[in-house]
This record gives structure tokens, C-alpha cells and sequence, in this order.
């Protein structure tokens, strides 16, 4: 049911969602809007006595494991290449004066 939808209303989501609205896109928006409440409304009416809530419509679960290093952490086969390390890491040329 559209009407229910005003021009403030539809004024004040504007402001709030920062959108400048021509007019043709007013009627739209508050033709959307009315189809949205009327939705919900009809879902309201839905009898739902017997149905336990779900906190998601997908069965999820989590998977804990230890956080433990199974492959190790690679430096060594990381700087074999470089041209110039130091304490296990690399050494650049310096990219600024102090």
C-alpha cells in the first residue's frame, strides 16, 4: 500500500542516504517502498508458531583447529636468492637521507 509512504518520508531517506531525487524517481521510490512494507506485511501474517528461529538459513558450524605451522615459515628458501641479507632479512639500498 503506497500511501503510506509520504514526500517527507521519502525526503528524509533522501537526506539520509545522501540522494538527490527527480521527481519521477520520488514516485518510483515511494512505489518501492510501499511493495517493501506490503511484503513485510504479508510475512507478518504468516503463521509461525511451530517453527524454531534460525540464526542462518545455511546449516554452519565452525571448524576449530590448533594454530599450529605445518609447513614452516619458508625463510630460508626466501632469501637463498637474495643478493644481500642480514639477521634474516634483506638488505636494500637505502631509500632515504635522515
Amino acid at each position: 500500500m503506497a500511501n503510506r509512504i509520504t514526500d517527507e518520508m521519502i525526503d528524509y531517506v533522501g537526506i539520509l542516504a545522501k540522494l538527490e531525487l527527480s521527481g519521477e524517481e520520488r514516485e518510483q521510490a515511494k512505489e518501492d517502498m510501499g511493495k517493501m512494507l506490503d511484503y513485510i506485511d504479508q510475512m507478518n501474517r504468516l503463521d509461525t508458531s511451530g517453527i524454531e528461529p534460525m540464526p542462518h538459513v545455511f546449516p554452519i558450524q565452525n571448524v576449530f583447529r590448533e594454530d599450529e605451522v605445518t609447513n614452516g615459515d619458508g625463510t630460508e628458501e626466501t632469501l637463498c636468492n637474495a643478493p644481500e641479507t642480514k639477521n634474516h632479512m634483506f638488505v636494500v639500498p637505502r631509500t632515504f637521507e635522515q
